[in-house]
């Protein structure tokens, strides 16, 4: 072999390993459909069956805590499903239960007023927001796990992709930078609502509180995309200055 075809094949070899280890991997084929299938099954088990299964209740006579218990054994079928089909714990399913829990058993801890009830209701939402700071102190931020579950399709193979990721730095600070945000905006506003609680009307908050609950949430989404499609922009300006230099 000459020695300008050796040295061009061990340069494309360089670069072949640089875009690798550079931060351009890229996730494993996968079926789109199937994607998008496993995100609807985790909304629909983790949000939506739980909500219309208390409310079907509610409305059948039961009691707040029987029916949120009740509506807590979606969550447990996801991650039986999880377990069955992945040989995983699906730390979204997890996170989703413990809250169900903690929601079911509020009402029922100190005052029974519609005041309390609303304060203790905010007080969930502010638990989220601490469970998310508090997770930076962890190997792994709470963005990370959540961000594996909808970027990935549950396969080994896009389970590995996405945890290689975490050896990169501009990776590890973006997963910190969304969980440091969610976690603040969550703590605020479980401040402003109880603050609210005991400024306005119950009936007030009646129709406040879930405006604020959502809205927040929607924020918080439309920014973590747009953040997360920002990060993955300059990394892969950065990628490809480091391949150009090579």
């Amino acid at each position: 072999m000459p020695i300008q075809d050796a040295t061009q094949v061990t340069r494309n070899a360089s670069h072949a390993q640089a875009a690798q280890t550079d931060g351009r991997l890229m996730p494993p084929a996968r079926s789109k459909s199937a994607a998008v299938g496993g995100w609807v099954v985790t909304i629909a088990l983790n949000v939506v069956a739980p909500i219309i299964t208390y409310n079907a209740l509610r409305d059948h006579g039961w009691s707040e805590f029987a029916a949120l218990l009740a509506s807590g054994v979606w969550p447990v079928l996801d991650n039986a499903v999880h377990l069955l089909w992945r040989r995983r714990l699906d730390e979204f399913a997890v996170v989703t239960l413990v809250f169900l829990t903690i929601t079911a058993v509020v009402p029922f801890v100190g005052g029974h007023s519609a005041r309390a009830l609303l304060v203790k209701d905010s007080g969930v939402t502010g638990l989220f927001g601490v469970l998310c700071l508090a997770t930076l102190l962890a190997p792994r931020p709470l963005m990370f796990y959540f961000g594996r579950k909808f970027a990935t399709d549950g396969s080994a193979g896009s389970i590995a992709w996405w945890n290689s990721l975490w050896q990169f730095e501009g990776f590890r600070k973006t997963m910190a930078t969304m969980t440091a945000v969610w976690g603040v905006a969550y703590c605020l506003e479980a401040m402003v609502r109880i603050g609210l609680a005991y400024t306005l009307s119950t009936d007030t908050m009646v129709i406040l509180s879930p405006i604020l609950v959502y809205g927040v949430f929607g924020a918080l989404a439309a920014w973590t995309a747009m953040y997360g499609k920002r990060a993955q922009r300059k990394g892969e300006e950065s990628a490809a200055a480091a391949s150009a230099q090579d």
